[in-house]
Formats: C-alpha cells, sequence, structure tokens
C-alpha cells in the first residue's frame, strides 16, 4: 500500500512518519497462523460428525429421513475437509507473500541506497 508522505498509519504495509514506506510482517503472519488454526480446529470435526450419528441408525427402522440425514452428513464431510484444505493452503501462501514483500522492499532500498541527491542546506 503506498501512502501519502507524513501520512502515518499503522504498521500494515502504509506510510511512517516522514514518508518513509513501510511493510509490516504482522498482519500477513497473524492471518497465516489463523489459517493454520482453523485447519487444527477442523480436524476432529469429522470423528465428531461420526460420534453424533453412531446408533441414530439402529432400530430407527426405514425411516427415509435417516437416508437424508446420511446424505447431508456427507455434504458436510466434503465440506469440512474443502474447508481444511483451502486454510492449510491460505496459510503458505500469505507466509510466501511477507518474504515476496520483504524481498522487493529490499531491493527497492537497495535501489535508492545507490542515488546520490543533491544536499541542500546540509539536509539531504
Amino acid at each position: 500500500m503506498v501512502g501519502q508522505p507524513g501520512d502515518s498509519r499503522d504498521g500494515a504495509g502504509a506510510a511512517a512518519e516522514g514518508g518513509d514506506l513501510r511493510h509490516s510482517r504482522g498482519p500477513w503472519l497473524r492471518a497465516a497462523g489463523g489459517a493454520d488454526q482453523l485447519v487444527t480446529l477442523l480436524g476432529p470435526v469429522k470423528s465428531e460428525l461420526e460420534a453424533a450419528h453412531q446408533g441414530l441408525t439402529a432400530g430407527a427402522g426405514a425411516l427415509s429421513a435417516l437416508a437424508e440425514l446420511g446424505a447431508v452428513r456427507a455434504s458436510w464431510e466434503r465440506r469440512i475437509a474443502d474447508a481444511r484444505k483451502e486454510c492449510g493452503s491460505l496459510g503458505g501462501k500469505m507466509r510466501a507473500v511477507v518474504q515476496s514483500q520483504t524481498q522487493a522492499n529490499e531491493a527497492v532500498k537497495s535501489g535508492f541506497d545507490g542515488v546520490k541527491t543533491p544536499s541542500v542546506g546540509g539536509v539531504r
């Protein structure tokens, strides 16, 4: 995110005092950690669904609602598996963004470090 000179916002990729562009790894890493936590939290859900459904069909006879319940359960299991997969992928992608932004920032800084600017009144 590009800020205006003198724009003082939080370190979430905005400008800091004096017009220096800043990149903060914190928000990206917190988001990646959150995605990792979701993977962990969703892990036991399938076995919890299985435990909740145990014994449900025993003695229920031929209730058609039970067949529908099985289809709904299978659908939720697929959704949960997909969510875990997506969250696992997001964590790595967000960490890659941090690394990429850090490398880009260093490359830009190195480019500017080599530029000589004339000083006016002893101030660069």
